[in-house]
């Protein structure tokens, strides 16, 4: 058994030994007992609560008497030595060898508070909760008018979540200790941490008629009062703090705050133009003017508001934050769009310094379709702080949206430096080596993005459908008919693969029927789609099935100007022995640039060249 199990059983033996030696009878002066007669007893009286805990007390106070016995010098010294060394183990944290310690100066002194107490602490630090307890109650009856063994306790019971035996040690420690009112103030948070509103309104009126008012009490019997739903008292309470406060502009806010909340428009309004009256700039009392403003239905005014509060400098940049975070929730919208990129642009004039102000102005600039100047915020919050990677990708979403190659090529390199295993920046690098013309460069990015995109099988198949277009260019048709048909393993209806395949199919003359089956699905799905039609034309038009391909090459060009798709026309035209027709096409697509260069020589001899 250990050492401290042994001190236990002990202390146990000693607790139930105590009444029963307290009750032996001792025999009186001159008094006979009667031989082999028991004697007649009067009927115990029966006892009442205070007594019964008088006795109790009594009970304890003798155990803990009987623990005492006389120290020796030299046990004393040790005892004391052990207890300081547990102390610097303590504050030390390390918790195992200060309990070591001062579980031997408790062996050699059990009766000590001070030891008891620190026990207890120790116990509480490392998590014995239930050791912790004990000590602790230990600590209290020992020296009952220290209050910090009783602070001690209390704190153990709380992270217990016994508060009910925490607001017991509160109310003896108020009553037993001297000077300890002061303590009335943890009794009524304990109770309002429970939800015991009365209980703690009743101990922060006790605390007020012992100290006089206070601020902090007022403003938390204030709390109460409006989960009380009192809200004439909390009004009231608000009030009583305004007046006794004068120059404290937070009592103010919060009673602006609070008739606003519960829709008293002209009294928030009132107290909110007080606050400004001591502070013109003060960007609470701003957007509570706002919030009323907006409520009864003054956008202008609301506005205006909000606007003065973020030309402030009190509204630091994390609460504009937000509120612009707010706006992008409600973004797009009319009534909206123009009040938020408004606030942006303050925010970024304000802030001069801060990414996040760049960042979220590209945001809003993003929604309401403002790209270039999204583009233009998203770069300066990246000169402010290059480290996020989802502003480099609005950037390179951004660049290949308004089609600016050198821009998009300039802005993936710059972002692969800094994030080289992200999949999507590597297939618009490569995307933009494609545009710019240079299929080699641009399948060695793609086929290294590919390899980090196993885990996203959708953006896989955008590999794929571009991996497909950049072997072409290579004239690999093998490897480019390969990563089409894996895109359609994914997703059989990828607009992109089925139309640049059969396409290059009907181009290079092979696979007819197949690429015919392609168009005329993606055909089907999008009736209307220029591009689509004019690749099934085509498509029909290797065929030879010259009607069909006029049919739809005439519905293509209802909703485009495309050169290829007028000098596609000329060709069936030509075919359908309408040369006449076919040469003015010709001239038109001439005329509007982005033909073949075989259109010259068609115009020139008014023949036919594929």
């Amino acid at each position: 058994m250990s050492r401290t199990g042994a001190v236990f059983l002990f202390l146990l033996g000693l607790l139930v030994a105590a009444p029963v030696h307290a009750q032996q009878r001792t025999p009186q002066p001159g008094a006979t007992p009667s031989a082999g007669k028991p004697e007649k007893s009067a009927k115990p009286k029966k006892l009442s609560r205070k007594e019964r805990r008088a006795l109790a007390q009594r009970a304890d106070i003798e155990s803990m008497q009987m623990q005492k016995r006389p120290l020796s010098e030299k046990d004393r010294e040790l005892s004391e030595a052990f207890f300081v060394d547990g102390l610097r183990y303590l504050m030390l944290e390390d918790y195992n060898k200060a309990l070591e310690r001062l579980l031997k100066a408790y062996a050699l002194n059990p009766a000590n508070a001070a030891i008891n107490y620190k026990i207890a602490e120790t116990n509480l630090l490392s998590g014995n909760l239930s050791d912790a307890t004990n000590f602790a109650q230990t600590a209290v009856k020992l020296d009952p008018k220290n209050a910090y063994y009783y602070l001690l306790l209390a704190q153990i019971y709380s992270s217990q979540k016994q508060y009910d035996q925490a607001i017991k040690v509160y109310t003896t420690l108020i009553k037993d200790v001297p000077d300890s009112g002061n303590y009335l103030f943890n009794l009524a948070d304990l109770y309002m941490a429970q939800g015991k509103l009365n209980e703690a309104l009743s101990t922060f009126e006790q605390a007020e008629k012992k100290f006089g008012p206070i601020d902090e009490v007022s403003f938390k019997k204030q709390q109460i009062y409006l989960k009380q739903n009192n809200l004439d008292k909390a009004l009231q309470e608000g009030e009583a703090l305004i007046a006794a406060n004068p120059d404290e502009i937070r009592y103010v806010l919060a009673q602006a705050q609070m008739y606003a909340a519960n829709s008293r428009f002209p009294d928030a309004i009132r107290v909110a133009q007080q606050a400004l009256q001591q502070d013109p700039s003060n960007p609470q009392a701003r957007m509570i003017l706002a919030d009323v403003y907006r409520q009864q239905n003054n956008p202008q005014e609301s506005q205006k508001q909000i606007k003065l509060a973020f030309e402030s400098p009190g509204l630091d940049i994390d609460s504009k934050v937000r509120i612009l975070i707010d706006y992008i929730k409600q973004l797009p919208n009319p009534a909206l769009n123009q009040p938020a990129l408004e606030l942006a642009e303050i925010t970024t004039r304000t802030h001069p310094k801060e990414a996040k102000a760049f960042s979220v102005a590209g945001d809003i600039q993003t929604i309401t379709d403002n790209k270039p100047a999204a583009r233009t915020s998203y770069l300066k919050a990246l000169q402010l702080d290059n480290s996020k990677f989802q502003i480099w990708q609005q950037v390179v979403l951004i660049d290949a949206e308004l089609n600016q190659v050198d821009s998009l090529l300039l802005h993936t390199d710059q972002a692969l430096e800094l994030f080289p295993n992200q999949a999507s920046l590597w297939f618009y690098n490569g995307v933009a080596y494609m545009l710019k013309k240079q299929p080699t460069k641009g399948v060695k990015a793609l086929e290294y993005g590919r390899k980090l995109a196993t885990d996203n099988p959708e953006l896989l198949a955008q590999f794929d459908t571009q991996l497909g277009d950049a072997y072409h260019e290579l004239k690999d048709f093998a490897k480019s008919d390969a990563a089409y048909e894996a895109a359609l393993v994914f997703d059989a209806n990828n607009a992109q693969a089925l139309n640049n395949y059969s396409y290059y199919l009907s181009l290079r003359g092979e696979k007819l029927d197949k690429a015919k089956e392609m168009a005329g699905k993606l055909v089907k799905q999008n009736p209307d789609n220029d591009t689509y039609l004019d690749t099934y034309g085509w498509v029909l038009y290797r065929l030879k099935d010259y009607t069909g391909a006029r049919q739809q090459f005439e519905l293509a060009l209802k909703t485009t100007k495309d050169a290829t798709v007028i000098e596609h026309y000329g060709d069936v035209l030509y075919q359908l022995g309408e040369r006449d027709k076919a040469l003015a096409e010709w001239q038109r697509a001439q005329k509007l640039g982005g033909a073949s260069p075989l259109i010259d020589r068609k115009i020139k001899d008014k023949k036919l060249y594929e």
